[in-house]
């Protein structure tokens, strides 16, 4: 319990196993707890979506590449 308790103290998780199996985790009390969020959630998804000139994503691509394919 000692051990786990300077984990702990130490900002780690610490993972519970039984029979080698994992059973459960404990997370510190001062660390915020993870939550899961849509990648649509975040405030960059979608930042190009009003852009005309680059409707053909594949256009887009080729150019970007061509340089990279023709290098002598």
């Amino acid at each position: 319990m000692k051990d786990i308790l300077r984990a702990l103290d130490n900002n780690e998780t610490v993972t519970i196993l039984y029979r080698g199996r994992k059973k459960g985790v404990i997370l510190p009390s001062g660390r915020p707890e993870r939550q899961s969020k849509r990648i649509a959630d975040h405030q960059a998804f979608g930042i190009w979506k009003d852009r005309s000139d680059i409707e053909d994503i594949v256009a887009v691509m080729e150019a970007l590449r061509k340089a990279r394919r023709h290098v002598v």
